[in-house]
């Protein structure tokens, strides 16, 4: 069941914007799911399978060794997986 209430709308909202700014894929991944893990962290979203399942790929997508440069198919990778997760935040 989604949740409901403020925090949950609030989240969804600031989640969307930062998948729909300007920038670079990257960067927006890593605000997007630092953002989710706060939602799900104050209870106002609840994780699903599918985000789970979402937040682990796009670790493995924004994993760099130290000094790496991410580009190319990390932000492909980034963009497709955002894109997925804008889908499932209403059912969060």
């Amino acid at each position: 069941m989604p949740s409901t209430g403020e925090g949950a709308v609030a989240a969804r909202s600031e989640i969307r914007e930062i998948i729909a700014r300007k920038g670079h894929a990257v960067d927006n991944a890593r605000d997007a799911a630092a953002r989710l893990d706060l939602a799900f962290a104050a209870g106002d979203l609840v994780k699903t399978p599918f985000l789970a399942q979402a937040l682990g790929d796009l670790s493995v997508a924004l994993e760099q060794d130290d000094g790496q440069k991410l580009g190319g198919k990390s932000a492909e990778a980034s963009r497709f997986i955002l894109r997925a997760i804008d889908r499932e935040l209403d059912e969060a």
